[in-house]
């Protein structure tokens, strides 16, 4: 990252210890977290800023109900203190929690998302960012998802619903890119892809 460039927000989201939770089901990209940690790294040596969502369920019988150890941020993932966060109570980060307007008034238009689950509160994220005007990317192999049954009742495996929910968002709400194409993007500046490109790799 050129430090003369505007700023570009790394936003991570809900990286809790119940997502680490064994309960939570069959995922995909397991080196999801430390593609994650690869990022971090980055963005804190570059300065830049890094934005925390943890989610903080309504329900009582929740592992996200705040209090339980569930919710809180998995140890690698921990906050500094000079980095933001965003507490939530429904999969879209910026509903109801001032994140909009603390990325305007420090003026970040440039939003990359990385965390968990890809087809609930990163895809939630993502679409309300894109509509709000913030150029947004997705790492896909910074992200993962579960196994989950469809409307029909058919299992669907986790590395299905990973890839149709960034396809979703691919184009119209973001740029999709892997780890090692975004790392590469950001120490060698020569502008951001078009929106609207294929990712080359999706990182399955």
């Amino acid at each position: 990252m050129n430090p003369t460039t505007s700023p570009q927000a790394l936003l991570i989201i809900d990286m809790q210890r119940g997502m680490a939770d064994a309960k939570a089901g069959r995922r995909n990209n397991p080196q999801a977290e430390d593609n994650i940690a690869r990022l971090l790294a980055a963005w804190r040596q570059a300065g830049q800023p890094v934005v925390h969502v943890r989610h903080l369920s309504r329900s009582p019988t929740s592992a996200f109900w705040p209090g339980q150890t569930g919710a809180e941020f998995q140890p690698r993932f921990e906050p500094l203190a000079t980095e933001h966060v965003v507490e939530k109570n429904v999969t879209d980060a910026f509903v109801c929690s001032g994140l909009e307007r603390w990325l305007h008034v420090r003026g970040i238009r440039d939003l990359y998302v990385v965390g968990v689950s890809t087809n609930y509160s990163v895809e939630a994220t993502v679409r309300s960012s894109g509509n709000l005007g913030f150029h947004t990317t997705v790492v896909s192999d910074a992200t993962f998802t579960f196994d989950m049954q469809d409307i029909s009742g058919l299992l669907r495996l986790a590395e299905d619903v990973h890839v149709m929910s960034l396809s979703n968002l691919r184009g119209e709400y973001a740029t999709v890119l892997n780890t090692a194409e975004l790392l590469e993007q950001i120490h060698t500046p020569s502008g951001r892809e078009n929106p609207n490109d294929h990712a080359r790799d999706m990182g399955l």
